[in-house]
């Protein structure tokens, strides 16, 4: 009798292949972005991003029902403001889109972990994450000015009765800032999820039309990471958790695969990793073009996030995962 080892053995059947299956996906793991903008009415699909819309927040509800329904655990809200000015000052207005949000979605589904992402480049009429300096260097972001805005902003969010705050704005000691701005304003308790390696990717296409937040000159790359470097990466990670993160996040997932896995490998903080916009466009074409099957091809690349060491997905594909896993 032959004493070969045969890995074909445990993948004769699917329930042996599940059985002995490494790596699991579940709608507990994902988190859906949603896209509140200001007005009423509003159910503004975006073109980019198939199955996505900018909602007003009277049109929230049915989503929220379908997401609890599905036992989608959390919602990362992105707000689109009535009005943009130079220093995004609608970030912080406690009648803006997002604590609009954030109250409505705590009253209907108060289990539901209402994630609130802090940066300006949504509110700003130029389009970038923080206070731009004056000439001669006008394009440059002024990092402490910008910190002091972020603040107010996640002060705003707590207020309105957020689970959680995510700063991206790529800042220098943005976590720490905030870390004060919140205890100080009593709230102690309210955890931040660092977007601690966020790069300066090419993925991020439609998520610009989506939160209409495209730069009005120049790019990021000034204070979002290079694609590049993974070393630094690391730093930036350390910095975050030196500072109080209580959760990391990296920011693209697909293409930095390598850093999700260094990242779990050295800090045992629940991790977070965003399938970005681009990623979700890219799988979403190439189905309707007949290319791949979306099915498989979408809870490949979960799979793929989550073997690499992420506690949570933050997806556009978090309904569709949903539904697939229930029948998998």
């Amino acid at each position: 009798m032959s004493l070969t080892l045969r890995p074909r053995r445990l993948r004769r059947t699917p329930t042996l292949r599940r059985m002995v299956r490494e790596t699991t996906l579940a709608a507990d793991d994902l988190i859906a972005p949603l896209f509140v903008t200001a007005g009423h009415g509003i159910l503004r699909p975006i073109s980019s991003m198939p199955g996505q819309a900018q909602r007003s927040v009277d049109k929230l509800a049915d989503e929220i029902d379908a997401l609890m329904e599905l036992r989608i655990p959390s919602v990362l809200l992105f707000g689109i403001p009535a009005h943009k000015d130079a220093q995004g000052s609608a970030g912080w207005d406690a009648h803006g889109p997002v604590p609009e949000a954030i109250r409505a979605i705590k009253r209907q589904a108060p289990d539901m972990l209402v994630i609130a992402d802090v940066c300006l480049c949504e509110y700003t009429d130029h389009g970038h994450c923080g206070i731009l300096a004056p000439e001669p260097n006008m394009g440059d972001v002024l990092n402490d000015p910008t910190l002091e805005l972020l603040v107010r902003e996640s002060v705003a969010y707590a207020d309105a009765g957020v689970d959680i705050i995510a700063p991206s704005a790529m800042m220098d000691g943005q976590v720490a800032a905030i870390r004060a701005g919140l205890d100080a304003a009593g709230h102690q308790n309210i955890p931040i999820l660092a977007y601690a390696a966020k790069f300066a990717s090419a993925f991020y296409g439609p998520f610009r039309e989506a939160a209409e937040s495209t730069p009005q000159f120049g790019d990021r790359r000034a204070y979002q990471m290079d694609p590049a470097n993974g070393r630094e990466a690391l730093r930036e990670v350390a910095l975050d958790v030196a500072e109080g993160a209580d959760m990391l996040m990296v920011k693209p997932a697909g293409a930095y695969l390598d850093i999700i896995r260094a990242v779990r490998d050295r800090y045992d903080l629940p991790l977070a990793a965003y399938q970005v916009s681009g990623e979700f466009a890219m799988i979403k074409a190439a189905a309707a073009n007949g290319w791949i099957d979306e099915r498989r091809a979408a809870l490949e690349s979960l799979l793929a996030i989550r073997r690499a060491g992420a506690d949570m997905i933050i997806t556009y594909y978090a309904k569709d995962a949903a539904r697939w896993l229930l029948t998998e």
